[in-house]
């Protein structure tokens, strides 16, 4: 028996092969005429994307458009801050949409902000080489790895490490996504 579940793109990339062993966070979606599965690899992105789908106008399809076009933590900082720019770039999202969610979720998120402290710490981890991180990240491209892969795993290889040297930075990158 199979099910299909739903997933952003922030769980696709971190899925291994197929055959390999998975667990997520699933929603079941239900209406009248439909039965849905959405998955996620954290409780964060869960959370955030039942906060989403509470705004009205945001459906569980948008939610997951929404959650795939920027990494978590920084959707948190974008929807609290009010950053109506970031939040129209992500496809789907017009600027009614972008308002709604803005003024709806400002003050919904801190709880959830705390909870995703682990992501947003990246941005405070390496702000000293952000330098080193974007160049990490634009080489991890340039090599085919899809950009939010390529940050979380700069992200990660970063925070673990004191030597944070672009050849070293890159050089562990490359061994974890090789894994």
């Amino acid at each position: 028996m199979g099910y299909e579940v739903t997933i952003p793109l922030s769980t696709f990339y971190e899925v291994g092969e197929i055959g390999t062993e998975l667990a997520l966070f699933v929603h079941t979606h239900v209406r009248e005429d439909v039965l849905q599965l959405f998955g996620f690899r954290t409780r964060t992105e869960k959370d955030l994307f039942l906060k989403l789908t509470s705004v009205s106008g945001v459906g569980p399809k948008l939610a997951i458009t929404i959650l795939s076009g920027m990494p978590v933590g920084e959707l948190i900082q974008v929807i609290s801050a009010g950053d109506l720019g970031r939040l129209t770039a992500i496809p789907g999202v017009g600027r009614k949409t972008a308002e709604r969610v803005a003024m709806e979720l400002r003050d919904k998120l801190k709880g959830i902000a705390q909870a995703a402290d682990a992501v947003a710490s990246y941005g405070a981890a390496v702000s000293s080489d952000a330098g080193i991180v974007d160049d990490a990240v634009s080489a991890l491209v340039s090599l085919g790895y899809p950009k939010p892969l390529a940050e979380r795993t700069v992200a990660a290889v970063a925070a673990e490490s004191n030597d944070r040297t672009i050849e070293a930075v890159l050089k562990r990158s490359l061994r974890r996504l090789s894994k």
